[in-house]
């Protein structure tokens, strides 16, 4: 049932263990007020109400998420109503974003709604707004969006901040 290999990797170092966790999932009756931070993927199926941050996240078709969003790669079937930051992001038929996009790579299927501003991100740029370390993402990511002289050039380089 067990390989040797599985064996080994269970004492040896966590980098192929952690390649094999098992996500984290916010349910779809659970209710979170708070933000939320891995290092691997989170799936959302249920409410959040705060900042989401990981490797990976997934929100699922009934869902929503009221707050920013920060992964590597995202995909979005449910509802969003704040800014997401990612160099993949796939919006499904049934996405519903209602805030900026912040992307490299953008996959929009028909059918989707989407509220706010797209601005591609150059990898340089990439490296300033999107975090993939796991310490304190959420905190570099505010100071990125913080009105100080190093926020306006990572905005400018994004493209033309707009005033309403």
């Amino acid at each position: 049932m067990f390989s040797k290999n599985d064996k080994n990797e269970s004492k040896g170092n966590g980098a192929s263990r952690d390649s094999r966790v098992a996500p984290s999932i916010i349910s779809a009756n659970l209710h979170v007020v708070g933000n939320l931070k891995s290092d691997g993927e989170i799936q959302v199926d249920g409410t959040v109400q705060g900042d989401v941050a990981g490797l990976s996240l997934a929100i699922g078709e009934r869902a929503k998420v009221t707050g920013e969003l920060v992964a590597e790669d995202i995909v979005v079937r449910g509802t969003i109503e704040g800014r997401i930051k990612a160099k993949r992001v796939q919006l499904t038929k049934t996405a519903k974003v209602i805030g900026d996009i912040w992307h490299e790579v953008l996959s929009i299927e028909s059918g989707a709604h989407i509220e706010g501003h797209i601005k591609r991100l150059d990898s340089e740029t990439r490296k300033t707004t999107i975090v993939t370390e796991p310490e304190k993402p959420l905190a570099r990511i505010a100071a990125a969006a913080d009105h100080g002289a190093g926020a306006q050039a990572v905005l400018h380089k994004a493209g033309p901040a707009r005033t309403n």
